[in-house]
């Protein structure tokens, strides 16, 4: 595709310097430009890639997209008012727009977006309705696996993503859409069919601000979808029990977006009820309009219902048949990193999990201890360089809902990780708690608390498998460290009974002899004397 070309899908974008070159790809990263490519400067919060110009040059690409005035280059150049506004432009109709073959699905909020479109895709991939997926734990294209990078990738490399889905048959696609994604428009071409609301809570802070930008960033998803009018007909799902959620309701409800709502509270379109939770899941009554069904997920929480609600909305507003869609609910597999199990039918259990904001860890073991454990043991931290007033809150959150905590390092990034701990333990109340800098080693310490009846919720991280150490990325993953320290345990407690076993063995024999009087047929060893 030829610049001039490109140029017409930025309005008011402006190209100078001589020819009008063929571009052969795009990119956004100086280390990553390549001959016949298209350079977007785009100023990022710890750097400007104008700055970064000429090392793009260096690498031959074709022209490059600018947003400063008076910049005049040796190769053509796109000057536009805003680089990532035009990224998201371009990348669209680089890539042959590419979401208006597909039936998309947004999901934005603070908890819940991943295991929301991961059961989405599952309901659409059951009707045999192939449905890609771009979130924070896979990034499916179609049966194609891609490396994910963000929650939200950057516009060029989301735009690829959903046309290489449509290369590869896809027909639906299921999109997280975080506030970052958001505020940095990297969705911002993407044709939505349905936006989804989960819920909102404190997150984010060091890059919102605070909780009404936070909003008003999750808000412009659904702005997006009604900015299409009469020309698409779009749908959003949104939870009626959230406060946000009732804001958002109050806000699109009247316009040209058909609204969704899901919920426990009456009047929602998407009404569950009679919840019954095992440590298998939870099986619950769905009522849609006149029509009540009995649900079924494999996955506990009560918040995973809420999920579930949210994708089955999603689902028949995509064209999925409701009950059929509540049947294949009862397949959904384990989300990675969600209160996901890795204890392996012990006596005791041991679930990993994501939470790393205050709402999401006091769900996370609130769900726990609705299965009645005899003690509930929690291993956290907090991330370094990120909201630190959240800190203190997770400390309370966990002194109060577990029985005993180690509070450890997460991803400390840039900070001391002794000092992350110090202010969560300013917000713990009472001194049922130790603080362990070593995440490893807290693992293995909870694992060892453990006694027949136990629940150990190991929580921040997830799925992630690594960690962030003053400027280093270092390979950890909470469940594979888990299942080492589980089996340690199993080898120590192994060694344990063989040893109890032989001496309980040893005293038999020995109690055997001397009924048989051999007590006194024992030789004396002469060097006792």
């Amino acid at each position: 595709m030829r610049l001039n070309t490109i140029a017409q899908a930025v309005e008011g974008a402006v190209v100078s310097g001589e020819g009008d070159p063929e571009i052969s790809s795009l990119c956004y990263d100086s280390r990553e430009a390549s001959e016949g490519a298209l350079f977007f400067a785009i100023r990022g919060e710890n750097a400007d890639g104008h700055e970064y110009i000429q090392e793009a040059i260096r690498s031959r690409v074709a022209a490059v997209v600018v947003d400063r005035e008076g910049i005049e280059l040796e190769v053509p150049t796109l000057g536009v008012a805003d680089s990532r506004g035009a990224m998201s432009a371009i990348a669209d109709v680089f890539h042959g727009r590419p979401s208006s073959s597909l039936k998309v699905a947004g999901v934005t909020g603070t908890n819940g977006k991943t295991t929301t479109a991961l059961m989405l895709c599952h309901l659409l991939n059951s009707a045999h309705r192939n449905c890609g997926l771009l979130g924070t734990v896979k990034y499916d294209l179609g049966g194609e696996d891609a490396g994910v990078t963000h929650t939200t990738p950057e516009s060029t490399d989301l735009q690829e993503y959903l046309a290489r889905m449509v290369e590869n048959g896809c027909v639906a696609a299921a999109i997280e859409v975080s506030s970052h994604g958001i505020v940095l428009k990297r969705t911002a071409d993407v044709r939505f069919d349905v936006a989804i609301f989960t819920n909102l809570s404190r997150d984010h802070l060091d890059f919102h601000g605070d909780m009404s930008a936070y909003y008003e960033a999750k808000r412009g998803l659904f702005e997006q979808v009604a900015s299409y009018g009469e020309k698409k007909k779009t749908l959003a799902v949104i939870n009626s029990d959230d406060s946000s959620g009732r804001k958002l309701l109050a806000d699109f409800s009247q316009g040209s977006v058909s609204v969704v709502s899901y919920g426990m509270g009456l009047g929602s379109d998407y009404l569950a009820s009679d919840l019954r939770q095992t440590r298998e899941g939870v099986d619950f009554t769905l009522q849609v309009g006149r029509r009540q069904l009995r649900a079924k997920i494999p996955l506990i929480g009560k918040f995973n219902v809420y999920n579930a609600l949210a994708a089955l909305a999603a689902g028949v507003g995509m064209g999925l048949n409701l009950r059929e869609a509540v049947r294949n609910l009862a397949d959904l597999p384990q989300v990675p990193g969600r209160l996901e199990s890795v204890s392996d039918g012990r006596a005791f259990d041991v679930y990993v999990d994501y939470a790393h904001t205050p709402d999401a860890l006091q769900n996370a073991l609130e769900t726990l201890r609705t299965l009645e454990p005899r003690r509930l043991i929690v291993v956290f931290g907090c991330g370094g360089n990120r909201d630190s007033d959240k800190r203190m809150v997770m400390g309370e959150v966990a002194s109060r809902l577990s029985n005993y905590a180690i509070i450890t390092s997460d991803n400390p990034r840039d900070e001391v990780p002794e000092d992350i701990i110090s202010d969560i333990e300013s917000g713990f109340k009472g001194e049922h708690f130790e603080r362990i800098v070593d995440r490893r080693e807290a693992i293995g310490l909870g694992v060892s608390y453990l006694i027949p009846g136990d629940i150990l919720l190991i929580a921040g991280k997830g799925h992630e498998d690594y960690q962030e150490i003053a400027g280093n990325t270092v390979s950890f993953d909470d469940r594979e460290v888990a299942r080492q320290m589980l089996r340690d345990r199993d080898h120590v407690r192994a060694d344990m009974v063989r040893e109890q076993r032989e001496e309980m063995e040893q005293k038999k024999r020995e109690q055997e002899e001397r009924q048989r009087g051999g007590e006194w047929n024992k030789p004396t060893d002469w060097r006792q004397d």
